[in-house]
């Protein structure tokens, strides 16, 4: 349950769910498989892994998770198909199917081939924080986490929501931390950096587990090249890489915060609510230190 990446946003002054109402509305939208005729499904799921609540409450915080299934039917075994029954119809009418019917042949061998397609199926996290005005996702990618934004806003009917964006870029505060060898109060950097030049070539160049302080790294900046992805810790307990994009990669809370889940409950459904506590306490106080970094959100 411990978040792997950060796909981060910021409430607006609409919201106005609370953790009842929400519940609610999940629940009208709970998670049904693919049915025979579907290539996709989604909907909610309990974030447990178990029959239960929608969304899980600790301490105010709010996670939820989105089921979802897809079928695996690759396009190249469409076509395989497809064209064995068009060299049989061309061989039966004496000549060759014309656009429509090759249509109709592609979208009849799809149909037939879709109840016994491999289904694949995946777990999408969010975390509501209503009380600071956060909603993260975790997803490597936008994309991933616009699965989980759209089918929220097609439940809630609406989704008052914005990408967190900074007055000063990711991009250009890695830079001066790196150039300066200094990251700001309660970080400090890590060893692994992404360096790309302007202009067509976009030339990159990448450390992972190297020192960041040597007259390489300095040449690279001075010569023009910037930050795009960086190494940081948080105040000893959390690891991650930060992108000009603003999102979290490779997020890694440190052992001292599992010990602490550990050390809280025996187990079981009480360990995931002190997993959750934790983390969403973690995550609250990394991202207003982050967000102050970045001298404050630009909104």
């Amino acid at each position: 349950m411990w978040f792997r990446n950060l796909q981060i946003y910021r409430l607006g002054d609409e919201w106005r769910w609370d953790a009842q109402r929400l519940a609610e509305k999940l629940a009208r939208g709970v998670f049904q498989g693919c049915g025979a005729f579907d290539m996709q499904s989604r909907g909610w799921v309990p974030p447990r892994g178990e029959d239960g609540e929608l969304l899980v409450t600790v301490n105010r915080q709010w996670l939820l998770a989105l089921g979802v299934e897809q079928k695996l039917l690759p396009a190249t075994v469409i076509r395989q198909y497809t064209q064995a029954r068009l060299d049989d119809l061309e061989t039966r009418q004496g000549f060759k199917p014309g656009r429509v019917q090759a249509r109709d042949l592609r979208e009849q061998v799809t149909a037939e081939l879709l109840p016994r397609a491999f289904v694949k199926r995946g777990l999408v996290y969010a975390w509501i924080d209503p009380i600071n005005r956060w909603l993260v996702v975790d997803a490597a990618s936008p994309s991933k986490a616009e699965e989980v934004l759209d089918h929220l806003k097609l439940t809630l009917e609406d989704l008052p929501l914005r990408l967190l964006r900074t007055r000063t870029s990711p991009s250009a505060a890695m830079t001066a931390w790196v150039a300066g060898r200094d990251a700001p109060s309660r970080f400090c950097i890590d060893r692994d950096c992404e360096l790309r030049a302007a202009g067509l070539e976009k030339a990159v160049v990448r450390y992972v587990r190297h020192a960041l302080d040597g007259r390489e790294v300095a040449e690279h900046i001075a010569s023009g090249k910037t930050v795009t992805r960086l190494g940081i810790t948080w105040r000893d307990r959390v690891s991650f890489i930060l992108t000009e994009q603003l999102q979290v990669k490779r997020l890694a809370f440190l052992d001292v915060l599992k010990q602490e889940a550990e050390e809280r409950t025996d187990g079981g459904d009480d360990l995931f609510e002190a997993n959750f506590a934790l983390m969403s306490g973690e995550l609250a106080a990394l991202l207003a230190d982050l967000t102050d970094a970045l001298d404050g959100d630009a909104e």
